[in-house]
Parts: structure tokens; sequence; C-alpha cells
């Protein structure tokens, strides 16, 4: 039966310390290098996708079904096949979507940056105004919070719940402030918690008063089709049709891509929003590009044909992932269940588990992760401004490592946890 850390005396302590310091030693002694700082796809998920490469050649037809030569310039929102298929990803229609290039990030970096400049239908551009917020749910995802940064844009914590961001304290600002102007959110598997917002908080989201006509949710669904079992899946109310019944149809900007479906360099991405505001966007789109890779959006389009066969290959993601997180959990069930020193999260999709430290422990556990050769994402990186008010929370990135060198870094956090937070009791 294990002992709570906290109810062990001071001699107990000291001497877990010593044995832990030994421990220590014998890995750093092993010269580790591993790497679990972002959440890339392994090479195994990867290799799925190789037939896509065989689906376009030098004897294609390289027509569109609309006829138009995908090699030559054009069709700024999409060929009709990618934007069907994008559109059935998300549950919305094909007059609300457009379909870019290979990374929703960028559609992301772009929306802001329209915004910032040009304004949100007719409303004043940001960059003229004294001040412009945004709610930033936390912990969240660091390059969301890195974009808001990047325009001088003051951002606001929002707790998460379990089921979702506070919408009490939601709708409380966003009714009250003009200068809150958006909300950062990943409603399916969240990075990095892993939860997904339950009908109520999407519904309340549909429903907000917001003080700024130009406020809009920014619903990174980048997580939306990325279950980790068959049998046992998460699912979300359409956030499109749900606005628009609660009579907001404009205030939603919801981003989907391929990059952890097909390959991340060569995906492809798409917005998918009202018309009014999918009109809006294609005033300044159309200045910006005569179109994006329309080869890459045919060679999606006939390698998946349909989403049936999407989610049948995301089915065989999922029997390549979904062993490398439960062996991480199983890791830290086993190695601190019961010591009353960490939580965390078990998600049933995604790509990351989120866990919980002693307050004031974070920073310490990642850097003696690296100085035993794994390297991860830094201590506060899910909240903005890289600024965890209590250094407790860590991204855990299973799906890189090979489930070798999982096992081996998931003892090693394990280890480094325990070591970290005795020294932590020790100082009190």
């Amino acid at each position: 039966m294990k002992k709570p850390y906290c109810s062990l005396s001071r001699e107990e302590l000291t001497a877990l310390k010593k044995e832990l310091e030994q421990e220590y030693r014998k890995v750093q002694e092993k010269g580790l290098q591993l790497d679990m700082s972002r959440g890339k796809p392994a090479k195994t998920q990867l290799d799925l996708t190789m037939g896509m490469l065989d689906v376009v050649n030098s004897k294609s037809d390289l027509d569109a079904e609309s006829g138009m030569d995908c090699r030559n310039y054009g069709c700024l929102t999409g060929i009709p096949e990618i934007r069907r298929l994008m559109a059935d990803m998300a549950g919305v229609s094909e007059k609300n979507v457009i379909v870019y290039g290979n990374s929703s990030l960028n559609i992301m970096f772009d929306t802001v940056s329209r915004s910032v400049t040009h304004g949100v239908m007719g409303n004043t551009p940001w960059a003229k105004l004294d001040k412009v917020k945004f709610l930033c749910p936390v912990p969240g995802y660091d390059r969301h919070f890195a974009i808001t940064e990047s325009f001088g844009i003051e951002m606001i914590n929002i707790p998460m719940t379990a089921e979702g961001p506070d919408m009490d304290m939601v709708e409380a600002l966003v009714s009250t402030d003009p200068a809150i102007k958006g909300i950062w959110c990943v409603p399916m598997y969240a990075n990095p918690t892993g939860i997904t917002y339950s009908a109520e908080t999407v519904r309340r989201f549909a429903a907000l008063k917001p003080a700024a006509p130009d406020f809009r949710i920014f619903w990174d669904n980048a997580y939306g089709i990325h279950h980790l079992y068959e049998d046992d899946q998460d699912s979300i109310p359409e956030i499109l049709s749900e606005c628009e019944k609660a009579g907001n149809p404009d205030m939603v900007y919801e981003f989907m891509s391929t990059s952890k479906i097909t390959f991340p360099g060569s995906g492809v991405a798409a917005i998918y929003t009202s018309e009014a505001n999918i009109k809006d966007i294609l005033k300044v789109l159309t200045y910006q590009t005569i179109g994006h890779d329309k080869i890459n959006q045919l060679r999606h389009a006939r390698f998946f044909g349909d989403m049936e066969h999407m989610r049948a290959h995301m089915m065989e993601h999922a029997k390549l992932i979904r062993p490398k997180f439960e062996a991480v959990l199983n890791t830290l069930e086993e190695g601190l269940g019961g010591l009353d020193i960490a939580s965390w999260t078990n998600p049933k999709g995604g790509y990351f588990i989120s866990f919980d430290a002693m307050e004031g422990c974070a920073k310490a556990i990642v850097s003696k992760m690296k100085e035993a050769g794994v390297v991860m994402t830094g201590a506060g990186a899910t909240y903005p401004y890289g600024h965890d008010p209590k250094d407790s929370n860590i991204r855990i990135a299973p799906t890189l490592p090979t489930p070798e060198e999982l096992a081996e870094a998931a003892s090693v956090f394990v280890l480094c946890v325990k070591l970290v937070t005795v020294d932590k009791l020790l100082e009190a």
C-alpha cells in the first residue's frame, strides 16, 4: 500500500530522496536522446498515407470534377471534391467552406491578421483600436497564444473545466467588454487536456451575446475525428448550425485540416463559417492568392473518396496511437497513483495528456527530464505568455516516440516527478 508523500516524515522523505537520486544518476548514464516535445505523428502513422503519393502521377487526368485543370491558376475556394470532403469532416454544407493550403494554423494567423488590418465585416480594423483582447481557455494550445501575442492582443485566462471553458466567466466577460474580440477553442479532445466540450457548453457558446459586433469564436476543431477507440467516441453539436439556431450565424470561424490524418507538411486545411463571413474573407483573399495547391487537393479527394474511407483510415491511426496512450497512462498510474502528488487526464482521442504536478514543480520536472535526455514541451507553454501561475501543468505528447522509447520516457518522467516533489516537500 502506497503512502501519500505528504504523510511521510522528514526522515522518510530524506531517505526517499537519496534512493531517487541514485536511480536518476543511473538514468543519466544511459545517455538517452528522446523527444516528446510536440504532438507529431510517428513514422508508422505517416506510412499509412504513402499510397496517396501514387494517386496522382504524370499520366493522371488532373482535371477536377468541375473540369478545371488543377495544374493551373484559379479556384480560390478549393476544387469541388475537396470542398465536399472537408465539409463532410465538419458536418457542414460545402457553401460554408474555403479550402486553403496545408496548414490550419496558417489560416488562423491570416484570420487574426485580416481582422487587425482590414476589420471584420465592415467593423473598425483592430489595429485602429486602443485595446483588443482575446479569451484563452487554460491550459490550452501554445501556438494559439503565440498568434495573438504576436499582434499585441491582450490575453485573458479562462479556466478549463471537465465540460469545457468556464462559461459563466466567458458569458460575463464577452457581454460586457467590447474590447474582447475573440476566444480560442479546441472543442474536441482539447489540446492539452484531451477533454471534449459538453453539448451544453457548445450551445452556450452559440448563444453568447457579445458586446463587440465583430466578436468571433475561433473554433479550432483540430481533433474532430481523431478518436482512440472505435466503440467509445466523444461527439459535440455542430457549431455553425447551433450559432444559426441561436441567431448568431456569423459568430464563429471553425478550422480543420488533414495535418495529422495524411502528411502534416502536405495536408489540406479549411475554414468553415457563414456565407456572409466567407464573402468578407474572399474580399481580402482575392489579393492574397490566386488559388492554393489544387493538385494536392485532388490527391486528397481521390485518395479518400468519401468520409467512410477517411474514418477507416483514422481507425488505422488509432491502432498505432492507442497503445502509446495506454502505456503512458498505465505507467503514471503504477508509478504515481496513490501518492497524492499529481493528477492527469485520460482522453479518448486527440494527441495529448495533460499532467498537473504539485504547485511550483512543473518547470523543475521538465528541466530534470531534459538533463536525463528527454525533451518535453516547455513548462508554462500551455498558458498565455508562457506563464503558468501555479507552475504545475505539463503537456505529455505520446505519439512520436517508438513504443520502446515511450516506455523509457514515461518511466523517467515518473522518476523526475517523484524527485522534484520530494525536494519541494523538503523545502516546506
